[in-house]
Formats: structure tokens, sequence, C-alpha cells
């Protein structure tokens, strides 16, 4: 949601040691130009942190810039510069962003244009872990703790085509109320039940890069948010192929979600989840898996524990073949979804649910 001033939240939570900040930037991005790393130069502002421009971010911290005055539209691109003077180390990262990010060497926080960077890569929002936005007209945050399909995986490069933006375009787009901001903090390949280093269908080394558990996820990704308000949870399909992990234990880590939401006073609504027949990832679909889905799925819908359930199973579903999502909404490997299948979902949620 647009405002009047922003704020550029950093983390080094996976860092082994403090990271200095040379310079950093901010600008709205140059809408008459294809290449997403051109910015309106007209908008250009510095960021400060506590006056100065520059600063370290403490290892396992996060760092908050200052506020900046720049008024953003609803749904707009920004542009966020940073220059690292010295070795980083292990970078904290978001693996699949499905947006460009830019690199290159020296101080390039005032270019204007893409020209100096000499490595574009389809990732990384490197140590970039959100924005915040003040506006009088916002009405607090949806949260939306997912994996790869909150991620928008297979969706097109750039075009902010995730279910969670287009959910932000039909809020942004219904005039009659104040509307809620949408953070997405989904992360592709996570698990509920199993970290990353955990093994993945029997192999003893997991990937570093699908995070913690869900539930360790809660501290640093849904409550350290600004006024989340709604909390939507869609997991459990990386458990049922990558685990083979029982319907009831499924169950029970979505029960401890919603309970924790519930201690903090936020609204916890439950996600069922999409079907991946045909998906032929070592492991993929079975009979058996499907029943699982099924289990989970039959309870989401039934609880009474949380404040609402969002029906994505249905939304997607092929009706010839209720294993596998429709040929239209498949992205291509029959579990994540393509722009339509993402639409799709966004249309599926009621708004007076999320509001």
């Amino acid at each position: 949601m647009g405002g009047d001033k922003v704020r550029i939240r950093f983390s080094n939570i996976y860092g082994d040691r403090p990271i200095q900040i040379g310079a950093a930037t901010v600008a709205k991005a140059d809408t008459a130009t294809p290449v997403a790393s051109d910015i309106d130069t007209t908008s250009l502002k510095t960021l400060t942190f506590n006056g100065s421009a520059t600063a370290v971010m403490n290892k396992g911290a996060e760092l908050l810039s200052d506020p900046v005055n720049l008024r953003v539209p609803d749904l707009s691109t920004l542009v966020i510069s940073v220059f690292y003077p010295t070795a980083t180390g292990p970078t904290t990262w978001h693996a699949s962003s499905t947006q460009q990010n830019f690199f290159g060497p020296g101080d390039l926080t005032g270019a204007a244009d893409g020209t100096p960077y000499i490595t574009t890569r389809a990732c990384c929002w490197t140590f970039l872990s959100g924005v915040d936005v003040l506006s009088e007209h916002s009405d607090g945050a949806i949260v939306v703790l997912g994996d790869s399909i909150a991620d928008g995986l297979l969706s097109t490069l750039n075009g902010n085509n995730r279910w969670p933006d287009q959910l932000a375009e039909r809020l942004a787009a219904d005039k009659h109320h104040d509307a809620p901001g949408v953070l997405n903090v989904g992360m592709a390949g996570n698990r509920l039940l199993h970290d990353s280093p955990d093994p993945i269908l029997g192999a003893p080394n997991g990937i570093q890069q699908l995070g913690v558990n869900a539930l360790a996820r809660l501290n640093e990704d849904v409550f350290a948010q600004t006024r989340p308000k709604v909390v939507i949870t869609h997991l459990g399909v990386n458990d049922i192929w990558m685990d083979d992990a029982p319907a009831a234990q499924i169950i029970a880590a979505l029960k401890q979600i919603n309970s924790q939401l519930h201690e903090r006073g936020i609204r916890s609504l439950g996600a069922t989840i999409t079907p991946y027949g045909g998906f032929a990832t070592p492991g993929g679909w079975t009979p058996e898996r499907e029943q699982t889905r099924q289990t989970v799925n039959a309870w989401i819908r039934s609880t009474h524990d949380t404040d609402g359930f969002i029906d994505f199973d249905k939304a997607v579903r092929d009706p010839a073949d209720p294993t596998r999502t429709r040929a239209e909404y498949d992205g291509g490997d029959h579990i994540h979804m393509s722009d339509v299948g993402y639409q799709a979902m966004a249309d599926a949620i009621p708004l007076q649910l999320v509001r």
C-alpha cells in the first residue's frame, strides 16, 4: 500500500560478522523503461541510520533506516541500492524472489540505470527484509506465511504475479475501505516440521536456502512485522512430498501456529493445500500422499480453531481429476501455478476475511 514515508528494513540474521553499510538509497522505479534497475532520478533519496549515511549492522541483527519522505502510490515499485565497502561474509538472502537483482563493483547507489551493474540474477534480495510505508489510510497488514507457491515460483519474472501481489491488487482496487498491506513471507521449500539441513526424501543433506521450520520463523517473519492483523498460513505440501509426514503431525503444527497467533491477538486464516498430481520429482505424488493432503484439507475446512479458511484447493483443482491442477492454472511442473493460476488463488480469497 502506498503512503508518504518509507522505512527500509535490513537483516543480518544469518551473518557471522557485523556488516558495514557505506551508502544506501531508495528511489521509485522508472516506469518509462522496461529495465528493472532504472530509477526515477527525481525521487532518489539517501537513506540514513540514526541521522548518519553509514551504519554497522550487528551480527544476527536487524537494522532499520530512518523514515524517508517519499510519496509512493499503491502497488508501486521501489529500487533500493546498497554499497558494502567491506566483505560481508555469509549473506542473508531470499533465494526465489522471482525478481531481478543487480550487482556491481563500487558505490553505485546513485546510478540512474543498470549500466554499471555487471551481474543480474533472478533472485536474491540480499540483506533486504522489508519496506515499511507510513499511511493514514492503511488498516494494518496481512502476513502470508507460505512456501514457493506464495513465492510465486514459475510466475513471470518481474511481473509481480505471485498470489499475494494479486491479492494486494484486489485490495487496492476496493476503494470502499482503508486497505491493509500485504506482506509476503513465503519461502520456497519451507516446511512445517523440518529445517533446511534436515534430510529430504531420505537424502542425508538438505538444502540450506529452504530455511528453518515455519514455527521457528514466527518470531522473525511474522511477529516482528509492523502491525500484523491477519496471517494466512498456506503450508504442508512440502512436508507431504519431501518427508511423507503424516496428517496428524501436519495438523498439530498448524494448530500450534494458530494458537501462537491468537496469543498475540492476530487473526489466523488457514488455506487448503493445492493439488500436485503429476508432480514427478523423485518421491513426488502418490495415492498415499494424496490421502494425507485430503485429510489435512478436511481438517482445515472443518476446524473451529481458526478464524476462517481459504479454499485454494477448490479454486485451482481440475474438476475432471481433483488430484491435479487445472491445465490453464498449471505453471508446468504440476505443483506451482501459472500467472492465471495465482490470480485464481487471489480471487478465491473473500476480502471480508482479511479486512
